[in-house]
């Protein structure tokens, strides 16, 4: 049976913590709002309980013993991860500013441009976008609401799916010559590579479903920047294994189009993550109903895409 010891008072080690933070018994008691002998009783209950001195009192000024400061190494990380416990369970301290970061090809290829419409909607709510491919860990920041590709599996916090990507082959239509065999055209033009995690590993995958696999496709040209790519492949610099829900619009009207009835499902998409009680925001409620709402834009065209081509074909990892 394994026995655990009680730990001193919760008083105690909060103005402990505050006097190492200032080295000042006086400065701790202005900031607990207690007297500065109040402080000092503490400080004694709770070196009296620890058989420990924690500070060493000089005149004017005291000063960390060694152990004082190896306690108050755990004890400003134990108020720390109370005080984001608390915060994150109680009601939204910024209720009129959301802070999101988004995926930058999202951002940028597709929600920036619509922001207008959620700003004429709820303009009460001051919206600030930062892009970034890192997810924070929402410690120590004001941010409210992260955008993400991938698989929905982030540990400590909630995810809900926004919209699910499938992976096409695109090109500037000009590239290519209806009238002659596809297949035989495609190991003649320059393959532009995303590096992005769902896109960097289905070439060989397709090079053996469609029997290309002993005449390597040129690759030259590496892009990690979605708005890059679907540029040079505005510019007829040549093929790519696009994300649909960023070219969409381009297909539609005709300035890309996809050589071969063929897709590919994509195994990351769009989420919507955060930790749990961020989701009970009402600035985050509105914004979530908002971009559902928008979204569903991608996937009736997807859907449409399919109809209006039967004979487009699913090739699996």
């Amino acid at each position: 049976m394994s026995s655990s010891r009680t730990l001193p008072p919760l008083k105690s080690l909060q103005a402990f913590r505050y006097a190492a933070q200032t080295l000042s018994f006086k400065k701790a008691a202005e900031s607990l709002f207690v007297t500065q002998a109040a402080v000092s009783q503490q400080i004694k209950t709770l070196e009296q309980a620890l058989s420990v001195e924690l500070f060493e009192r000089h005149t004017r000024q005291v000063v960390l013993t060694s152990e004082g400061q190896y306690l108050f190494e755990y004890v400003e990380k134990a108020f720390g991860l109370l005080e984001e416990g608390v915060k994150g369970i109680t009601e939204d301290p910024n209720p009129n500013t959301l802070v999101i970061s988004s995926v930058p090809s999202f951002s940028s290829r597709w929600l920036v441009s619509r922001l207008g419409g959620f700003q004429t909607q709820e303009p009460e709510i001051n919206l600030r976008l930062s892009p970034s491919i890192e997810l924070s860990t929402f410690a120590d920041s004001d941010l409210d609401l992260c955008i993400r590709l991938g698989r929905g599996e982030y540990a400590g916090l909630k995810s809900q799916l926004l919209f699910q990507e499938h992976l096409v082959l695109v090109c500037h239509p000009s590239m290519i010559d209806i009238q002659q065999p596809i297949k035989e055209q495609l190991i003649t033009i320059p393959i532009i590579t995303d590096t992005g995690p769902d896109v960097a590993h289905v070439w060989p995958v397709l090079q053996r479903f469609l029997d290309l696999y002993d005449m390597p496709m040129k690759s030259n040209l590496h892009l990690a920047d979605s708005t890059s790519l679907v540029e040079a492949l505005l510019s007829r610099q040549g093929l790519a294994m696009m994300r649909y829900g960023l070219v969409y619009e381009q297909i539609e009207k005709g300035q890309l189009i996809c050589p071969l009835p063929i897709y590919m499902k994509s195994q990351y998409d769009f989420y919507l993550v955060a930790p749990a009680p961020h989701f009970k925001y009402q600035k985050v409620m509105t914004f979530r109903h908002w971009i559902e709402n928008e979204v569903k834009v991608i996937d009736s065209s997807w859907q449409a895409y399919l109809k209006n081509n039967p004979e487009m074909k699913e090739v699996e990892f």
